[in-house]
């Protein structure tokens, strides 16, 4: 039976194998560094919110390729972190850090509740549940609207100018912010890393095996399942804090149900049980649009492709584009050594 737990952590590797994965590490942080420098302030906003959706499919792939559950709340769970990093920004005054991180921590405990009927729900039902949470704050967002420097509860200005929600003092400039968000996006990887490579992701692997051989093995399976919904949310409301930075306001009918549907098709598709897959599902949920739109072409084609690509995904790719270029890189590896092995006989 092939695992198809994420192979996000690369197992005891050889000195070799850890120096190309730094050089390849310092090649990707050089390239990000000067990237923003090279595009336009279109394509660099573009490419904010790339980043940000990154982590919103990392929630995605962590709860169907540890647990092999379907969430389809989490774009809503977007829309609740940026919520609250609007309002804690707002109406506090308190650093971006503080806000970013107060809309992935009541994000968390929204998708700590959603994540409560997984304890004895999955498959179908539990994305037909998990869909009515999102079409539940979908309705929440556009009744109430997204704060916007305004006096009350709900930080709603009536008559005055809509604030917009301030940059960390760091990364004031679009290029600035983009490297910014890439570096809390990389601090999240690390955080669903450790979490793979320690207790919890031993217990989810356990889990998605079989729940009564995980009983059998002690695992709290209650506690496990909570904390995977929980870690998927805090990343879901990061991402919509970055949204709001990006942007410096949300839109209230920018969230709905429909697009945590199109969230778990795209990060299907990218690759859910790989790293690499949710920064595809990035890049095809934003960047391929706006390419579309550069060509003149109507953005809304993207999700006919989206939907072919989904079939395909499911029928002949079940590890997605990431698992097709990681092949491709091993035939091309496979070849390269037969070509040099014969060059030297």
């Amino acid at each position: 039976m092939t695992d198809h737990t994420m192979s996000f952590a690369p197992a005891a590797a050889s000195a070799r194998n850890w120096t190309l994965t730094g050089a390849v590490a310092a090649a990707i942080a050089l390239f990000l560094y000067f990237l923003p420098e090279m595009m336009s302030g279109y394509w660099l906003r573009t490419m904010i919110s790339v980043t940000a959706l990154v982590l919103a499919s990392l929630s995605v792939s962590l709860l169907y390729a540890q647990l092999g559950m379907i969430s389809l709340a989490q774009y809503a769970l977007l829309g609740v972190g940026g919520w609250f990093a609007l309002r804690i920004a707002h109406g506090t005054g308190l650093p971006f850090e503080l806000a970013l991180l107060g809309g992935g921590l009541a994000a968390a405990l929204i998708g700590l509740v959603t994540g409560l009927p997984a304890l004895r729900m999955r498959g179908l039902y539990l994305a037909i549940v998990t869909l009515m949470t999102a079409g539940a704050l979908q309705v929440l967002i556009s009744a109430f609207g997204f704060p916007d420097g305004g006096p009350g509860i709900l930080g709603k200005s009536m008559g005055t100018a809509r604030q917009m929600m301030e940059r960390p003092l760091l990364a004031g400039t679009d290029e600035a912010y983009f490297r910014y968000a890439v570096v809390v996006v990389a601090i999240c990887y690390l955080i669903v890393w450790l979490h793979i490579r320690g207790r919890p992701g031993r217990a989810w692997a356990m889990i998605r095996r079989g729940e009564i051989c995980a009983l059998a093995g002690g695992v709290n399976i209650v506690a496990y399942k909570v904390w995977a919904f929980t870690l998927a949310g805090f990343l879901a409301g990061i991402s919509g804090g970055l949204l709001a930075g990006g942007v410096g306001q949300l839109d209230a009918t920018a969230f709905p149900a429909s697009q945590s549907i199109m969230l778990f098709a795209i990060s299907v598709i990218g690759g859910a049980y790989s790293w690499i897959g949710p920064i595809i599902a990035g890049l095809l949920l934003r960047a391929f649009p706006a390419l579309l739109n550069d060509f003149r072409v109507d953005g809304n084609i993207a999700t006919i492709i989206f939907g072919i690509g989904l079939l395909h995904a499911l029928i002949t790719a079940p590890n997605g584009i990431a698992g097709q270029l990681g092949d491709f890189a091993k035939l091309v590896a496979a070849k390269v050594q037969t070509l040099s092995g014969r060059a030297r006989t």
